[in-house]
């Protein structure tokens, strides 16, 4: 996956970046981390530039969560009901957990969409609630947009940093990875095995 990566960033440029990203929030398992690092190292190298860099990056990363916005703009609110009748228990959600979750994000929903984006996975997921929410577009651009930018700058700056050692962004990085993911599944087996629907 790093060898694709580097070869479409090497041939592609701002392009490749931009078409990484893109697939990156289409496809999560291809990781951001590694795309706008290896980024960050061909700044400190002098092949891109910072700015254009994040920018590319970022364009990227908010037309990709435009994919799964759509989903849940099509889905809708109450179309989810009879799904969260069936499978409940597997969601660990009951309708009335999911009216007030949905309350929720429409009172907080910008607030929620900036801080997912500093999440493993939910940077890419929080798009559906935004989407089903019926969060008008041009704020769930603006914030999606502004919490990829900062995101995407760490990530690229520590390519720079790192960019003698590219090896210590993923020996550090995948561990982290790997120990919330393995929590959130924890976390989510607890929740199916306790789970106890509403009366």
């Amino acid at each position: 996956m790093t060898d694709f990566i580097v070869h479409l960033i090497a041939r592609g440029g701002y392009a490749g970046i931009f078409l990484l990203m893109v697939l990156e929030n289409v496809f999560p398992p291809i990781p951001s981390e590694v795309i706008m690092g290896l980024g960050g190292i061909a700044v400190e190298q002098g092949e891109m530039a910072f700015v254009p860099l994040v920018l590319w990056g970022t364009i990227g990363t908010t037309i990709g969560n435009y994919f799964w916005y759509w989903i849940g703009w099509r889905t809708g609110y109450q179309r989810f009901r009879p799904f969260v009748e069936r499978y409940g228990r597997w969601l660990t959600l009951d309708w009335h957990e999911v009216e007030k979750l949905h309350r929720f994000f429409l009172s907080h929903g910008h607030w929620v969409i900036l801080a997912a984006r500093f999440m493993p996975t939910g940077r890419t997921l929080i798009s559906i609630p935004a989407g089903m929410a019926r969060i008008p577009f041009w704020e769930f651009t603006l914030w999606t947009f502004a919490g990829s930018a900062i995101w995407n700058s760490v990530l690229a700056g520590a390519g720079v940093f790192l960019s003698h050692n590219f090896h210590q962004l993923q020996d550090y990085v995948g561990p982290v990875a790997l120990a919330v993911m393995a929590g959130m599944v924890g976390w989510y087996l607890w929740r199916v095995f306790t789970w106890k629907p509403r009366d």
